[in-house]
């Protein structure tokens, strides 16, 4: 299912090695010393007419499109494993819960992760999600967990999921794995494309670098606002997750005018620095032909914002 082979996880470690660097290296600055800032914005006031985004989260968000309440990829446990004690959120990081959502148009679910895929957040909205967009295989969970098949769309790569009024769901690929238990890549996993008649909006969900961006801005012809995977990488498996300078050059490939990042600053899976990935895509994104945006959590985002409406949080409390 790769577009491009991926013949390890790890490259220049073994497995091993890298668990033993993340359990006894260097930890400082990976997990944040002050609660990460956030906006509760109501989201269940928020006028139906407008097209926005609000980041909850690692890579949870909720959008408005069309007329569509849409939510992705939402995790509002506080852990991004199957155990508690492993993979915490960082404080101020959770300030969403399914209480606080709307009654959901769309669930968007990219992969079968645990940090994506969060079943007590699933079945504690399951009564009030209409319809499940997701790659092969992961409909299969959906189907155990009681939802109604009829408004599960499980579909491969290149494939749209008419939802009707203009609104159309893609299923496009990405250049990662899946797996929630000793069963690797049994699943197929995705990014998405949103498309209506007022714009189009980019999800990379996880992956590694490829020549799928370009394809895919090509078939587009760009996106008002893509929402990039950024964070939880290392030079070791740069295959199945962005480096920032991926990040950067995929923003580009796809035709983003706008540009949102996710996957960090909730979990620390990776070695890194938690606020690195923002502040080098940052630095980078200088002279870009996008607009870079950063909100907190929580604060809306509308598909015509502009970069002056916020600030570089992540800088207050480093």
């Amino acid at each position: 299912m790769c577009l491009e082979p991926v013949t390890q996880t790890l490259e220049g470690e073994t497995i091993p090695q890298a668990l033993y660097k993340m359990l006894f290296d260097d930890k400082t600055d990976r997990v944040p010393t002050q609660p990460i800032p956030a906006q509760k914005t109501d989201l269940r006031a928020l006028p139906a007419g407008l097209d926005c985004v609000a980041w909850l989260g690692h890579s949870s968000y909720y959008l408005q499109l069309a007329g569509r309440r849409i939510l992705i990829d939402p995790v509002f446990s506080e852990y991004g494993s199957p155990v508690w004690f492993v993979n915490r959120a960082f404080a101020g990081s959770s300030v969403y819960s399914p209480a606080d959502m709307p009654p959901i148009d769309v669930l968007l679910m990219s992969h079968d992760h645990w940090d994506h895929l969060d079943y007590p957040t699933v079945m504690a909205l399951r009564e009030q999600i209409r319809d499940v967009v997701c790659p092969l295989g992961v409909g299969e969970y959906f189907e155990q967990w009681g939802f109604d098949l009829a408004h599960v769309h499980e579909e491969d790569w290149f494939t749209p999921v008419d939802l009707g009024g203009g609104f159309v769901v893609h299923v496009l690929p990405s250049q990662h794995f899946s797996g929630r238990f000793l069963t690797q890549s049994n699943t197929e996993w995705c990014g998405f494309a949103l498309t209506s008649p007022t714009h189009q909006v980019y999800l990379s969900g996880d992956g590694g670098w490829g020549g799928h961006f370009r394809t895919i801005g090509e078939q587009f012809g760009g996106f008002d606002l893509a929402i990039m995977e950024n964070g939880q990488y290392n030079r070791a498996w740069h295959r199945i997750h962005l480096m920032p300078d991926e990040t950067v050059q995929a923003a580009c490939d796809v035709g983003a005018r706008r540009v949102l990042l996710g996957h960090n600053s909730k979990f620390a899976l990776a070695r890194h620095k938690w606020y690195e990935p923002m502040q080098q895509v940052a630095a980078m994104s200088e002279g870009k032909p996008y607009a870079l945006l950063t909100p907190e959590i929580g604060q809306i985002v509308t598909y015509d914002s502009q970069p002056e409406n916020f600030e570089r949080w992540w800088e207050r409390i480093q």
